[in-house]
């Protein structure tokens, strides 16, 4: 063979090669992009699977145990309450964390009491005991002095004389002493028998009980005390009570209601036998 010819054959094998050459890669190219493909196809399957995954396992939850998912929804509504990390009781480490944020929150807080305390305001009203013994005090004082004020002898049409106020009482208030001698019943009897004998001496004696014992002031004998000529009425403004200092009583009589200026001051005696009324008609009233 000539070098022409060979040269000539050697060049149609040399195209036949690159021709199959070429066929290959392009075969190699196609099965590359159908490889892509089915990959991508894979892949996006997995990741619908992988999305529908927790729905079925939801539904399948569900059919078994229907109140789990309504638990669920409860747990995301009330998410604002802090999850126990691991275990349903909290770790030293937590509990150590809520004792210092309430710390922190008490310091940042205004200490109210201190405040309070530190302006205390007591009241200048005077307690029912305090009261009490102030009145009683007063009482004591006027007693003893003998002082008989706001109140003056006037004649009353039918009764003769009486006491007429000049000031106001208010209820409660100490109106006058029935001032007298202070004497036992057995020596009181003796001198109501002696008084019996003179018709134109008046009935002024009292007689009252005191720590179980009776005893009788006696105040017929003529003084400037205005308690004695005190008229009696069973609807009185006054009534009597008893007033002890320092373990001797004293007849005292006190408003019942308020008085007003220029009043008869009244009293009910509490007589009420048959011999006093047929002697004394006006003890009916």
């Amino acid at each position: 063979m000539s070098p022409d010819t060979c040269s000539g054959m050697s060049s149609a094998l040399q195209e036949e090669n690159t021709a199959s050459h070429h066929k290959i890669k392009c075969l190699r190219k196609k099965l590359a992009r159908v490889y892509r493909k089915q990959k991508k196809q894979r892949n996006d399957g997995n990741v619908t699977q992988s999305a529908m995954k927790p729905k079925k396992l939801k539904i399948k939850k569900a059919k078994r145990d229907p109140l789990a998912h309504f638990s669920k929804r409860k747990s995301t509504k009330t998410a604002k309450t802090p999850q126990m990390p691991f275990s349903c009781y909290p770790t030293r480490a937590v509990i150590a964390k809520q004792a210092a944020r309430k710390k922190s929150q008490r310091k940042k807080q205004p200490n109210r009491k201190v405040k309070g305390f530190s302006q205390v305001r007591r009241s200048s009203r005077k307690s029912k005991a305090e009261l009490q013994s102030e009145k009683r005090k007063k009482i004591d004082e006027l007693i003893e002095s003998g002082k008989e004020e706001g109140m003056k002898i006037d004649l009353i049409d039918g009764k003769g004389r009486g006491v007429i106020t000049t000031k106001r009482f208010s209820r409660g208030d100490f109106v006058v002493e029935y001032h007298g001698d202070l004497i036992e019943i057995t020596d009181a009897k003796k001198r109501e028998a002696l008084y019996e004998q003179d018709p134109s001496t008046g009935c002024y004696m009292y007689y009252f009980q005191y720590l179980s014992k009776t005893y009788c002031v006696d105040a017929t004998r003529e003084t400037n005390r205005l308690g004695r000529l005190i008229n009696h009425s069973k609807c009185g403004n006054c009534h009597t009570k008893l007033h002890d200092i320092n373990g001797v009583p004293h007849l005292i009589l006190i408003a019942s209601r308020d008085i007003a200026a220029g009043e008869e001051l009244l009293y009910d005696y509490g007589d009420r036998s048959k011999a006093s009324i047929e002697a004394h008609p006006w003890l009916k009233h």
